[in-house]
């Protein structure tokens, strides 16, 4: 099995044209990114072939209802198909929704993935159905081909703390993982100041030991390749300095950091299995 690392475009203010060397330069080799508008894509699209890109489409489902969510999801993954992504990642439905609701929909989501014939990892983000462990774990029971984009810095913080009290739930996420956001939460939020503080080291690796268990699960389904973004956020979600706004650290340093931290982790991880 093969790391692939992509790099999201949140954040990033500075044109495509300047800022996709740079990606490649550092590692990378693709990009994750919301859906350009229309007027966009036809450029997009060739600044992705030019640096040889893979592309993973973010999309977010919108509406307040069932149905609405799935028109919404059925209208972007048909939008995002036309790119020739290698997946779709999805925001998925509402955290307020009741199981039955949440059941409903991934009926049919799943449904209209199989139409599109391109797989569509859902993410388990805060405000989403998959909003914390435990919820995912029964719709994963009722869904088998139901597949994750796991960002567990999302649940650490609903949970109010590291999930290694949760590792069955954790395995078995490790059996629908498609993606990993390699973002680290803490108790009190999604995302530690800065990863690389030593106060902040215990968070760091306990997700480490969680994203070993997705490879270990992708690994036993015979994936030829694993994809990882370290999705730090720009401020709010990067921590700023009262009354100033200026970011604790570097969006850029902390991303690179994170992706060469991991890509060696992977190594580490394949030479021992």
């Amino acid at each position: 099995m093969k790391l692939w690392l992509m790099r999201h475009l949140w954040g990033v203010t500075e044109a495509w044209e300047e800022v996709f060397p740079r990606i490649r330069d550092s590692g990378y080799v693709g990009i994750e990114a919301v859906v350009p508008p229309a007027e966009e894509r036809e450029r997009f699209m060739k600044l992705l072939e030019q640096h040889s890109f893979e592309y993973i489409p973010q999309i977010f489902t919108q509406g307040s209802t069932v149905e609405e969510h799935l028109t919404s999801f059925r209208q972007q993954v048909e939008t995002a198909v036309t790119l020739h992504p290698k997946f779709i990642n999805c925001h998925s439905g509402r955290d307020a929704w009741s199981e039955a609701d949440s059941t409903r929909f991934f009926e049919q989501a799943l449904n209209l993935e199989a139409k599109a014939r391109r797989p569509v990892a859902h993410e388990t983000h805060r405000g989403r159905i998959l909003f914390n462990p435990w919820i995912t774990s029964r719709l994963l029971s009722q869904f088998q081909e139901l597949k994750l984009c796991c960002d567990f810095s999302h649940w650490v913080c609903v949970a109010e703390r590291l999930l290694d009290d949760e590792l069955g739930i954790l395995r078995q996420c490790s059996q629908h993982c498609l993606h990993i956001h390699a973002r680290v939460g803490y108790g009190e939020g999604p995302q530690v100041p800065d990863p690389r503080a030593p106060e902040y080291q215990a968070a760091v690796e306990a997700h480490e030991r969680w994203w070993e268990l997705m490879w270990e699960g992708q690994a036993a389904r015979n994936l030829e390749v694993t994809t990882l973004t370290p999705e730090f956020g720009p401020p709010t979600y990067l921590h700023t300095l009262p009354y100033t706004n200026v970011p604790v650290a570097d969006l850029w340093e902390v991303c690179n950091w994170q992706a060469n931290r991991q890509a060696a982790n992977f190594t580490r991880w394949t030479a021992k299995n």
